[in-house]
């Protein structure tokens, strides 16, 4: 558990500074658009691109946060739905899931 503990707060910290990063993009990006039309629509595109990047990062450090609280709950290898030890492979593979295969698998 301590390995996964480790892994986990790495992660974190990882996406916290991808976060930051994108966020200082996003601020930086403040200023007037181009006058060019052609420059305008990449510098909105590519707006577009870092805003969905920031989401994916925000989604996925709100998943580690929450394993990282289960293990410290002691309930980080259980299902969090059905209450079976989630298999240590699924865990080496995804380290934030909190359901074991099963219960992950879309109905």
């Amino acid at each position: 558990m301590t390995d996964r503990r480790q892994e986990l707060e790495a992660l974190r910290d990882e996406l916290i500074d991808r976060f930051d990063r994108y966020k200082a993009h996003k601020e930086q990006r403040g200023g007037p658009l181009d006058k060019d039309m052609e420059d305008q629509s990449i510098e909105l595109q590519n707006d577009e691109v870092v805003e969905a990047l920031q989401q994916e990062v925000e989604d996925e450090l709100r998943q580690v946060m929450h394993a990282l609280k289960r293990i410290g709950d002691g309930e980080g290898d259980l299902c969090e739905r059905c209450g079976e030890p989630i298999d240590a492979r699924r865990l080496a593979a995804v380290p934030y899931t909190t359901l074991c295969r099963d219960c992950a698998e879309p109905a």
